[in-house]
């Protein structure tokens, strides 16, 4: 079965990832301000991390062809290494979801969200020095969101970890 290749699927996956995860951020920032570190991490953790990554399974693995058209990375055929790629995210939104819900501790969650803050420097570093490379292709608004993400995420590991 051909799943759609239409990039607006993808995109709509991204915007609501964005959701998600700004959400989790959100309340996480606001518990940590209030001095809530358990609350904070389970939130980032559940949220930014867990549903970040079961979304982004989804749109890279699901919808492959989707996401591939939308960051001009169609290669017209399935790409197992995007699969892979979503597969990674399948199994840290797992291991964060499991491990919010079963109340593991600060310790384990802030390293959940320190390792996917690491991860999601990353890919913002590689999208930007795409684009850096590609004169056709400039920042767009999701790097913006991605590097942005991706900063605050590490810090807030490194505030809840120190």
């Amino acid at each position: 079965m051909m799943l759609p290749t239409h990039p607006r699927i993808s995109k709509v996956l991204m915007q609501v990832t964005w959701l998600v995860g700004g959400i989790g951020l959100f309340f996480g920032l606001n518990a940590l301000s209030n001095d809530q570190i358990a609350s904070a991490v389970q939130w980032v953790a559940l949220w930014s991390v867990g549903g970040v990554g079961l979304l982004s399974f989804v749109r890279h693995a699901v919808f492959h062809r989707s996401d591939a058209v939308r960051m001009d990375w169609d290669l017209g055929k399935r790409n197992d290494f995007q699969i892979e790629v979503g597969f990674a995210n399948l199994a840290w939104g797992v291991v964060a979801v499991v491990a919010s819900l079963l109340n593991w501790g600060i310790m384990v969650l802030g390293c959940l969200i320190l390792v996917f803050g690491i991860y999601m420097v990353q890919t913002a570093v590689l999208h930007l020095l795409e684009s850096a490379r590609n004169s056709k292709r400039p920042w767009t608004a999701s790097q913006f969101v991605n590097v942005a993400f991706a900063v605050v995420l590490l810090w807030f590991a490194f505030a809840v970890l120190s």
